[in-house]
């Protein structure tokens, strides 16, 4: 069970915050007054054509972009002028669109990476491995191994991520952000160029996460049908702008959401045969 390696979230606090935020660059915009919340437990997602702004509000949160209005608070901290290193000590670990993990590394070392926050001595201790470094290395690699078999993953271990297919790199890179013990977990397009059953076992894995860990966690992805079936609330954007805010059967609903996905002639229904 996950929530016996890594620790749960309590109650239902807002864990994510963003007010009114804009960014822009060069004078084109990204994002325009995009305001959400998330709360312990809640699985909020972000929709939107290519383009509209969704990885730019990802990356606004972890400290990549500064935007030039607007608020993120996590846990209640303002972290909209914090760096990235300091917005992940408190609890932010995200997945990328694109993987980023390192392709010469086996898998273990992948997770171990994640784990660098929670290793608790010096260069000196490190370079001899003894004493404390032993002891704290012991500990975390347990909760990488842990997490290994919870992505049922354990057969890949040793192996370097370079070799691994596609669908198996997207679950050690969700490892790695697992092992940072997230209190807030950004999921950029995880089932992204995925097969039906690997993106039905990535559902999986998510759906066992919000349950066993209670986290609040943002998600990003083009598959509507996994948006719609794992998702609490849903923010259609545009163009950086939000167009709708609802539940799944509010979102399909949404004429404008219809019109940005699919253009006018589709929501209106007009056009020749």
């Amino acid at each position: 069970m996950l929530d016996e390696i890594l620790p749960a979230a309590q109650g239902t606090d807002t864990v994510l915050e963003i007010v009114d935020v804009h960014l822009s660059f060069a004078g084109i915009t990204a994002i325009d007054g995009v305001s959400l919340s998330v709360h312990n437990g809640e699985l909020f997602a972000v929709i939107g054509p290519n383009g509209a702004g969704k990885t730019s509000i990802f990356n606004c949160i972890s400290g990549v972009y500064r935007p030039q209005r607007g608020a993120i608070r996590v846990l209640g901290r303002d972290v909209t002028t914090m760096k990235p290193d300091r917005i992940a000590d408190l609890g932010v670990a995200r997945t990328f669109q694109n993987i980023e993990l390192f392709p010469q590394l086996t898998v273990l070392d992948n997770l171990m990476l994640g784990r660098h926050q929670h290793l608790h001595y010096g260069a000196p201790a490190a370079m001899i491995r003894i004493g404390k470094a032993m002891r704290e290395e012991t500990r975390n690699r347990a909760v990488v191994e842990g997490i290994i078999e919870f992505l049922d993953i354990h057969q890949y271990r040793k192996a370097y991520v370079a070799m691994l297919p596609y669908g198996i790199q997207k679950r050690v890179e969700l490892g790695r952000a697992l092992a940072m013990e997230p209190k807030l977990l950004l999921l950029d397009e995880p089932a992204a160029g995925m097969n039906l059953e690997e993106t039905e076992d990535m559902a999986r894995f998510i759906t066992d996460i919000r349950r066993e860990l209670g986290i609040g966690i943002l998600l990003v992805d083009h598959d509507m049908r996994l948006v719609m079936d794992l998702a609490d609330t849903i923010l259609a954007i545009d163009f950086g702008k939000p167009i709708a805010s609802g539940t799944s059967r509010e979102i399909q609903d949404n004429p404008d959401v219809v019109r940005a996905y699919l253009g006018q002639e589709h929501s209106t229904g007009g056009g020749s045969e």
